[in-house]
This record gives structure tokens, sequence and C-alpha cells, in this order.
């Protein structure tokens, strides 16, 4: 929800879901942890009436703990924590869970794969950045593909998803699902060039995203 415009939030959930999303994901930023500042808990409320499909929060906020009820109240559906974000990330995610969301872990691009060795039996989702958190539109980190490759391993058979953030487009999309990630976060490729008056671009860019991401799936 990064990329829609903000002054009509419940027409652009509305249309992105109408035109295929599947999930709405909206980044919580506190301008301390981040460099940017967006949605507290009211905002969050607000979009939940909108919201017919998913709604994945994602807290680049520090502390964060502090703030998982008021989210949780809000409406999410999954709430994702940054490894970094506060001192004892096992902690975090059992809060998580105690509020009866799921519960995912967020990575870095600077961030080890290894970190999550210990808590994915904690997590529904391991969130991978392939761009340094803070603003939409950046460009995809290449090196962060090797530790989607990592994670992948150590989640196994586990029912883990692994999602990706940043520089998602119809070009970065086949890499990422090349190398385990099945939930792509994308901002700016879905907005750009559409808008609650001409959603059929949302659709476009969409189906464009989703086939480049299904063919990389085929040709495994």
């Amino acid at each position: 929800m990064l990329s829609a415009d903000f002054a009509n939030f419940g027409a652009e959930i509305r249309a992105i879901e109408a035109e295929g999303a599947d999930w709405v994901h909206v980044d919580v930023m506190d301008g301390h942890f981040v460099p940017n500042l967006t949605f507290g808990p009211p905002a969050v409320k607000a979009f939940r009436p909108h919201v017919k499909t998913f709604m994945d929060v994602h807290l680049m906020i520090s502390p964060v703990d502090a703030y998982i009820e008021a989210y949780a109240e809000a409406g999410a559906d999954m709430i994702t924590a940054h490894f970094e974000a506060g001192p004892h990330i096992h902690r975090t995610l059992q809060a998580i869970r105690a509020q009866g969301v799921k519960a995912g872990v967020v990575l870095n691009p600077a961030t080890p794969a290894e970190s999550v060795e210990h808590i994915l039996d904690l997590c529904d989702m391991v969130l991978i950045m392939t761009v340094n958190p803070g603003f939409g539109g950046q460009k995809f980190i290449p090196s962060c593909l090797d530790k989607i490759r990592r994670v992948r391993a150590m989640i196994g058979d586990r029912p883990v998803h692994i999602q990706i953030d940043g520089g998602v487009t119809t070009e970065t999309a086949p890499l990422v699902v090349e190398a385990g990630a099945n939930v792509l976060v994308a901002g700016s490729a879905v907005f750009k060039g559409g808008s609650v008056e001409a959603p059929e671009v949302y659709g476009r860019n969409i189906r464009a995203i989703r086939e480049a991401a299904e063919g990389a799936q085929k040709a495994a």
C-alpha cells in the first residue's frame, strides 16, 4: 500500500483485489528503525473493512513488542517483525502468535540466513528484504538470491512461506521464485501507470508479474 494513492486507500484496496491481488501488504514505518513514517494502528484499522483477501502487516519499527497487540486488534491477519528490531526475536514471535495471528520474521539485506535457523518452528513466513527497508521504488539487490536459497533449504518440509519485498518486477520475479520464494510483494510495479479510475492497469501489472513468476515455477 506504500505505492497507493494516500488520499484514496479504500478504493485502491478494492481495486487491486478486484484486479487479482492475493494479499494486501501494509508497510508500517516509524522514522526510527527506518527513515520513513507511515501507518499507525488507526490507519490499519481503517484499511481493514476494505480488505477482503488477507492483510499482511510488515512492522518496520523498533521497539516492536509494545505495538503487536495494537496491530493485531487493528485487523492484521499476519504480522511480520524484523530480526534486527529487538533483542529477543523468539519472544516477539511468541507475542505475535499469542494474539491469534500468523507470525513472520524479516531479514534485512545484510542479515545472514542463519539468523532464522532456530526460530523457524515459530514462523509462518520468512520475509527476505531485497532492498534496504524504508522506501518504495528501490532496485533489487541480487546478492539476496543466495540467501533465499539457503532459507528454503533450512525450511525443508515445514509449511513456511518465503516472501520477497523490494524491487519485484517481471524481471526479478522469476529469479526469486527459482531461488525458492513463493510470496512476492510488489508496490511500484503494481500501481505504476494505474489509478482507481483506470484499475485495469493494476490488473495488467499483476498478471505480468504472476506470469513471469509462474514461468519460473514451471521451468523448475
